[in-house]
């Protein structure tokens, strides 16, 4: 027995010992050998870290008004095992329902979600209704949160509620629609995105930052811990070149001839010749990046890059541009309109009016937007090859390099003589808005060729150093000289009240170049006889071009409508807007228009308005103001509500009793209203002379101001007023000059299939005026 027990004392002895060598060995090998793999491995275990979102960058427009930011906002998240499994389910599903105004439905599927082997998930995200919230839904929900987590210590099932809120960045459109397809949007998940939010995303996205720090098992930060930071890089801010007031007349004007023509779509861009900045660019229709996904594709298509069609006869300002760059257009040269037949070919192409206007001169063929004028232009006298080569000068069939995705470059087709003959007049080419702004601009600002830009600058918020964007010449197209003339033809187009198609774009006391434009689209292997395409393009003012802006109007309801009776209204209202805003005098002054009768405008009520809403009513109908006076409301106006008055003349606004008033400036006013002003004020009016005042002088004495004015009459001779009244009398009339439809024979002839539209040319129609062709087959 004691052999036995020694034995099993010395074989346990033997086992605790290996046993204890085991460990030590084991011990060693963790400590000294393999103690860098534990040593991450415990660091891990310790370790916290948080994630610093960087900020997005900031878009503005030229005057820093935002267009789009990062603000905070806050996801929503449930713990569906959790709810389900302390019986909330019910409860949360209304709290929800209730808090983020989303549907039960949704909500129900997130907090019931179950995986395949009809387990609950232990995380789900609230993507419909709970992303990307604002702070008054987020407070909300966790008011309720708080409520749930009370009434669950209270039945003692914990405190986890299973609703998880996480502040998070947002991007956000202050302007709301304001240039919606340029600015573009960014999907909530960030990986989709249009306009200039896609092209410079690299740009505008930022590198996020973080914390990492090693913590106890409470997560406390230990006080001997390591800790790394690595700051948020926010991305670059960036200035467009549109002016948001400008951009706001252009989209007012669009929803205008929206509203009364239910086109397919409309698209208008306003630049600025000299630099080739962007002013405005608009589409409709038209959507909120606020709320991208309750919108179509088709609301966020920028046309006015991503969309082909052919011209019309706004193309005709660069066949014009070349033959006078060539010394081949003469304004007085006579030639039979009416019809013309291709030479090796059957086709006949008319003019609008079929019969045309018998012989006439080359300008009035411009003015009347004669067709056979402008083969004979390009086809005879340019030729195949030089007109072709001045297409290509002019930026046709290639990409502007405008910093917007999607651009198209276009095609011109020069296989036939009938294809060649037809590009004369705009039919048969396939272009861009964007390209036919550019081609004008250069037609405006003496010939160059400018690349067209929407950036203003770019600024780094970490350097601050900002980079702005440049104005790069193409290349000179046409000379100076031809500028010129080709800017005063253009505008006889505008003011000849008789025979210019464009005489609805007219602006009383501006000198404005355009031309107008209507084509029938290529559907089917054929020109169709009631789907058109019209359009306006000008500028102004013509001694020294400020702004060229091009409309362009897709199918609208009346297929009898053309581009002087749709767009060059609208084109006239957006046109002298911009020019007040932009503080271009007029070539004549307020005193001549009132006297002559050219009053055209109704003063708005701003009576009991705050001074901050009137302004921005005036600044919208783009008419001059002057405020009288520091109060903060508007208490009566000069001249009253419903007064008409020519755009250009000064409207007073009245913010302080009598006594505290100033004496305004009343240059350019009438002696009427500058009694009416000077009583409002409490002073003496000693008027000198008669019409309208030139200029003033307050004197002051015993307590009492004296204003004493010069008045004079408007400039010009009863003659002049009279051909004046004359002129005025023709404006606004239905254009019995209007551009009809034409159509070219032969469905070759249409554009490559990259054609967004066909074209026939001028239209139209506001006349009534048929259009035909005649002839065989091309």
């Amino acid at each position: 027995m004691s052999k036995r027990i020694k034995l099993r004392t010395l074989l346990f002895g033997g086992v605790m010992t290996l046993l204890f060598l085991i460990l030590i060995g084991r011990v060693f090998y963790v400590q000294v050998l393999d103690r860098d793999t534990y040593y991450v491995m415990a660091k891990e275990r310790w370790a916290a870290a948080e994630t610093l979102p960087a900020k997005r960058g900031t878009i503005t427009d030229r005057n820093g008004n935002v267009l789009a930011m990062d603000t905070i906002s806050y996801n929503v998240s449930v713990n569906p095992k959790l709810i389900n499994e302390a019986g909330m389910a019910e409860e949360v599903i209304k709290g929800l329902t209730e808090a983020l105004g989303a549907s039960e439905n949704e909500v129900r599927k997130v907090v019931t979600a179950k995986k395949d082997d009809g387990e609950f998930y232990a995380h789900r995200e609230l993507r419909k209704g709970g992303w990307q919230i604002e702070k008054a839904a987020a407070d909300k929900l966790k008011e309720f949160r708080d409520k749930l987590r009370t009434e669950m210590i209270e039945k003692k099932i914990g405190t986890d509620t299973g609703i998880i809120i996480e502040e998070t960045l947002k991007r956000y459109h202050p302007q709301q629609k304001l240039a919606s397809q340029l600015v573009g949007y960014v999907s909530l998940d960030r990986e989709h995105m249009t306009g200039v939010e896609a092209y410079f995303n690299d740009r505008l996205t930022g590198t996020d930052g973080y914390i990492r720090y090693e913590k106890d098992g409470a997560y406390v930060e230990l006080t001997d811990g390591e800790m790394e930071y690595k700051q948020p890089e926010d991305g670059d801010n960036i200035a467009l070149t549109i002016d948001t007031d400008i951009q706001h007349y252009v989209e007012e004007a669009l929803r205008g001839i929206a509203k009364k023509y239910q086109p397919k779509s409309a698209t208008a861009i306003a630049a600025d010749p000299n630099t080739g900045e962007i002013l405005a660019m608009a589409n409709l229709p038209e959507y909120n990046p606020n709320e991208y996904w309750e919108y179509e594709y088709a609301n966020y298509f920028n046309h006015a890059v991503g969309s082909l069609y052919e011209p019309g006869s706004t193309f005709k300002i660069a066949v014009l541009a070349a033959a006078v760059e060539e010394g081949l257009f003469n304004p007085n040269e006579t030639y039979k309109s009416g019809s013309y037949r291709v030479p090796g070919d059957t086709v006949v192409i008319r003019d609008h009016n079929r019969d045309g206007w018998g012989t006439i001169s080359f300008l009035d063929g411009l003015k009347y937007s004669s067709n056979v004028a402008f083969i004979k232009l390009g086809f005879e006298r340019l030729g195949a090859e030089k007109m072709r080569d001045y297409f290509t000068k002019f930026g046709f069939g290639q990409k502007t390099g405008i910093e917007l995705t999607n651009e198209l470059t276009g095609s011109i087709r020069f296989r036939w003589n009938s294809e060649i003959a037809n590009a004369s007049f705009g039919q048969g080419v396939a272009v861009t808005a964007i390209q036919q702004v550019a081609a004008v601009s250069a037609v405006a600002n003496g010939g160059k060729l400018m690349e067209p830009h929407v950036i203003k600058s770019i600024t780094d918020p970490l350097t601050k150093t900002t980079t702005v964007t440049k104005p790069k010449v193409i290349r000179q197209v046409i000379s100076e000289e031809t500028s010129r003339q080709v800017s005063e033809y253009l505008e006889q187009v505008v003011s000849d009240q008789d025979k210019g198609t464009g005489k609805n774009a007219y602006i009383e006391g501006y000198r404005v170049a355009g031309k107008t434009g209507t084509s029938q689209k290529f559907v089917d292997g054929k020109y169709s006889d009631t789907k058109i395409m019209v359009s306006f393009i000008g500028y102004a003012p013509v001694d020294n071009p400020q702004i060229v802006l091009y409309i362009l109007v897709d199918e609208p309801n009346d297929p009898n409508a053309g581009g002087g009776s749709v767009a060059a209204p609208a084109f006239r209202e957006i046109m002298l807007k911009s020019l007040r805003k932009m503080g271009i005098a007029p070539n004549w002054t307020p005193n001549e228009a009132l006297e002559t009768g050219e009053i055209k405008v109704a003063v708005p009520d701003l009576k009991e308005l705050k001074v901050t809403q009137a302004m921005d009513e005036l600044k919208a109908e783009a008419l001059p103001y002057e405020i009288v006076g520091e109060g903060g409301a508007v208490l009566s106006q000069i001249p009253p509500a419903g007064s008409l008055i020519h755009p250009t003349q000064r409207i007073y606004l009245i913010t302080e009793q009598r006594d505290k008033l100033p004496v305004p400036d009343l240059t350019g006013v009438s002696l009427r209203d500058a009694i009416e002003l000077t009583s409002l004020i409490g002073a003496r009016l000693a008027p000198e002379g008669t019409g309208f005042v030139v200029s003033q002088q307050v004197e002051e004495k015993n307590g009492e101001r004296t204003v004493r004015v010069k008045l004079s009459p408007p400039l010009g001779s009863d003659a002049e007023q009279a051909a004046a009244n004359d002129s005025s009398g023709a404006e606004g009339e239905p254009g019995s000059g209007e551009e009809a439809a034409d159509t070219a024979s032969g469905a070759e002839t249409g554009n490559a299939s990259e054609t967004a539209s066909g074209s026939g040319n001028d239209a139209g129609a506001d006349s009534g005026e048929e259009s035909s062709i005649t002839g065989g087959e091309n």
